[in-house]
This record gives C-alpha cells, sequence and structure tokens, in this order.
C-alpha cells in the first residue's frame, strides 16, 4: 500500500506599517527579525527579532540590524556594519564596513556611510553625503550633499 503526504503551508504575511498594508514576507534565520519576501538577507547577516527588512532592501555579509531598526527602500547594509536602536536606513542608502548608525538616526537619499564611520543620536545624512573614516556625525546634525572623511566630527 503505498501513501503520500502533502503538505501545505500557509504563505506568511507582515504589516511593515509602511501604508502598504500585509505583504509576503518571513522571519529571518538568524534573529528572527521580519524580512519582505521582496528584500535580500543572506544567512551570515543577523536581523533581530524586533528589527524589519522591506521593500528592496539588501542585508548582506556579516552586517547586524537590531533593537527597533528599519532597513527599507533600495538601501544596503552590509560588511560588518550595525544598524541598530531606532535607526533609518531607505532610499538608496549605503552603510557598509564597520559603521555604526543607532539611536534615531536616518541614513537616506543616495548617502553613504562607511569605513568605522558612526551616525547616531538623531542625526540625519542624506542626498549624496558622505561619512567615512573615523568621522561622527551626532545629535541634531544634518549632514546633506556633503563629504565627511578622516576624523571630522559634526
Amino acid at each position: 500500500m503505498n501513501t503520500t503526504t502533502t503538505t501545505t503551508t500557509t504563505p506568511s504575511t507582515y504589516d511593515f506599517g509602511d501604508s502598504k498594508g500585509p505583504v509576503p514576507a518571513h522571519q529571518h534565520v538568524n534573529g528572527g527579525g521580519w524580512v519582505a519576501d521582496t528584500a535580500t538577507v543572506v544567512d551570515t547577516a543577523y536581523v533581530g527579532p524586533n528589527a524589519r527588512v522591506y521593500e528592496e532592501a539588501r542585508v548582506f555579509g556579516k552586517a547586524r540590524v537590531f533593537g527597533e531598526a528599519r532597513v527599507f527602500g533600495a538601501a544596503w547594509v552590509y560588511g560588518e556594519a550595525w544598524v541598530y536602536e531606532e535607526a533609518r536606513v531607505f532610499g538608496k542608502a549605503r552603510v557598509f564596513g564597520e559603521a555604526c548608525v543607532f539611536g534615531s538616526a536616518r541614513i537616506y537619499g543616495s548617502a553613504c556611510v562607511f569605513d568605522t564611520a558612526w551616525v547616531y543620536d538623531s542625526a540625519w545624512v542624506c542626498g549624496t553625503s558622505t561619512v567615512c573614516g573615523t568621522s561622527k556625525v551626532c545629535g541634531s546634525e544634518r549632514v546633506c550633499d556633503e563629504n565627511l572623511s578622516g576624523g571630522a566630527r559634526t
């Protein structure tokens, strides 16, 4: 007697709070955070249980997204970069190397934060800005269409 077992799984959806309603999504294998099926997060990256990655965002390498952080739009976080607390990385922004974005900081537009740069508190980096080297942008500073390198601080 032959028997065949068929298992049916219901696709998961999640509402990322971006006014698009629930979309196909899954919980990341390394951390359990929600990832939209349209986003890409590799298994070596970490997405904490309260973090979210959605739209066409990409997180790869050994990058870590945790706390209440969000990565969305066409943003990329990679290398060994960390995005955490209530930080947001979106648009076509890039955060990579060993950079850290935390607090309620915002990185967006086509901005790049890399090397060992930090952006934190309620700072914003936007437009075509580049923050690199050991630079730090903090407090309520706004860096838009500027380049900071070396040990520059705002």
